[in-house]
């Protein structure tokens, strides 16, 4: 087996090396006047397993569509190489969001990027809380593995419950789901009930709206599940509702935190009392100032190492998720 990181995620693959116990291989990637780029591993690749991460969220140095290219030719490189199996690891998956039209001749950008990196060879992907599950699986026709962080932060957050009533709320409809799998998650490990709530949220163009809110926060520690923040309005405005109805406090939890536009404005006014993300996005945008003061960090490298090590080893990706912790 060969595990690779590409130069822009070289900081997580080497966290996930690290808990994988084996080193990163080695490669190259350099850069020409005219704006073109090439990749190539420095070690052989023939009949191996083959692991290369790279995740696809846009900074300064590189955008998104960068990384994404970068990606597909190194994936198409290994192949080309001779490599035995070939798994995209993606722990921030772009485009993942536009998974269907919602209004005439949309893209569903989604399905295009399966093509992409199917068109490249790859036998599976693996990355980490998709924003829809069914569509992410539907549109590759190769092994998909989307993780999710139900059980990493529920043993993370779990000596913070204490007696206090506990309640996972979603900041919107279409996340009721991912609310649940972490409300059934945290309730069996705290051994005691969990109650369930989510936010009412419309959008259209591009304007949200909506406040009302569905189950009983009052008294409560509400932890608000999404998949990702980009403004921060969305969590905010969950926030706000669940504050207005007598949450004791309320804490947002989110895989990905990539911090647009004013979210550091947004999320230091709001109702928020801690902001728990993963590590698949560095959060290079947001104020340090807000970061070390309502940001907690709790790293994805060991769950994707145990992903990575089981598809290796012919595990199951399911009982990682769902098993017993």
């Amino acid at each position: 087996m060969k595990l690779f990181a590409l130069n822009a995620s070289r900081d997580f693959g080497a966290r996930v090396a690290e808990a994988l116990g084996s080193p990163l291989a080695e490669h190259e990637e350099r850069e020409f006047e005219d704006g073109e780029h090439k990749a190539r591993p420095l070690t052989g690749v023939r009949g191996e397993d083959v692991y290369v991460l790279q995740s696809l969220h846009g900074d300064p140095a590189q955008g998104v569509n960068e990384r994404l290219a970068r990606l597909l030719f190194f994936l198409a490189t290994v192949r080309q190489a001779g490599a035995a199996r070939v798994t995209a690891v993606i722990p921030y998956l772009a485009y993942a969001r536009k998974d269907r039209q919602t209004k005439p001749r949309d893209p569903v950008t989604t399905r295009y990027l399966a093509q992409l990196l199917e068109a490249m060879g790859i036998d599976a992907v693996i990355t980490l809380e998709v924003h829809n599950r069914a569509a992410f699986q539907n549109a590759f026709r190769c092994q998909a593995h989307p993780l999710d962080t139900r059980r990493l932060f529920a043993a993370h957050i779990r000596g913070r419950c204490e007696n206090d009533p506990v309640v996972v709320a979603s900041p919107d409809p279409g996340g009721v789901k991912r609310a649940q799998g972490f409300q059934e998650t945290l309730a069996a490990l705290l051994d005691r009930p969990v109650g369930a709530a989510f936010v009412e949220k419309r959008r259209s163009e591009g304007v949200v709206s909506g406040e009302a809110l569905v189950g009983d926060v009052a008294g409560a520690s509400v932890w608000l599940m999404d998949d990702l923040i980009s403004s921060g309005g969305t969590l905010a405005r969950a926030a706000a509702a669940c504050r207005r109805q007598g949450a004791a406090r309320v804490v947002g939890l989110a895989a990905h935190g990539l911090f647009t536009g004013d979210a550091g404005r947004v999320l230091s006014d709001s109702a928020l009392e801690r902001i728990l993300i993963t590590d698949t996005v560095p959060p290079d945008r947001l104020d340090p100032a807000v970061a070390e003061q309502r940001l907690e960090i709790v790293s994805a490298a060991p769950l994707f190492a145990e992903a990575i090590r089981r598809t290796h080893k012919g595990g199951s990706l399911t009982e990682l998720l769902e098993g017993p912790g």
